[in-house]
């Protein structure tokens, strides 16, 4: 049975949805820490997403496979995070609109405490120029559902409405690359297509 190493409702309902047999173990790490410490050192939004995913699935041991997901936005050079506060939300998307940022969504499976498989996806999200009133509007009636969410929103559900297109893998936008995963797990025999 693979090891989810997230506590993320979204991953889970993308493995449960593909019909993947999964324990949930969220790896508890400070992930500000370590990406500010990435980024002190230098390294690239995409290299950080990486990276958090590796250490979440070295974290969390078990038998079998474990995988470890992360997420990171990159706008322009700089690292959005998830918003702390509703005003921080709205900032977050001030800064967003009318332009095009880059998700990269990471995925690293671990076997006997090494990784044996890793994928980074990029996704390019062009977004609306959106106004003042609609973003206050949107954080207001979506709190909750954006709360944890690099750049404060979800396009699973009414954050589909600020963009105007999306280059890449719209499950890697949910924040994981499932195919890439399945495609691993039906090479190693343990999903069956």
């Amino acid at each position: 049975m693979l090891i989810l190493a997230s506590a993320s409702a979204t991953r889970q309902q993308l493995l449960r949805n593909a019909a993947i047999a999964y324990e949930a173990r969220p790896a508890r790490i400070d992930e500000n820490a370590v990406k500010d410490a990435l980024l002190a050192e230098g390294h690239k939004p995409r290299d950080v997403a990486d990276a958090l995913a590796e250490l979440k699935a070295l974290r969390v041991r078990g038998p079998g496979l474990v995988l470890g997901c992360d997420q990171v936005l990159d706008h322009s050079g700089t690292l959005i995070s998830k918003p702390e506060t509703p005003d921080d939300a709205r900032a977050q998307l001030a800064a967003l609109r009318g332009g095009r940022h880059q998700l990269y969504s990471a995925a690293v499976i671990a076997e006997d405490n090494a990784p044996v498989w890793r994928h980074v996806a990029t996704v390019t999200m062009i977004m609306r120029d959106i106004s003042d009133a609609y973003i206050a509007d949107y954080v207001a009636r979506n709190w909750e559902a954006i709360r944890h969410s690099s750049g404060a929103y979800t396009l699973e559900g009414e954050g589909a409405r600020l963009f105007h297109r999306v280059e890449g893998d719209y499950f890697a936008v949910l924040g994981l690359p499932l195919l890439q995963v399945i495609d691993f797990l039906v090479s190693r025999g343990e999903v069956v297509t």
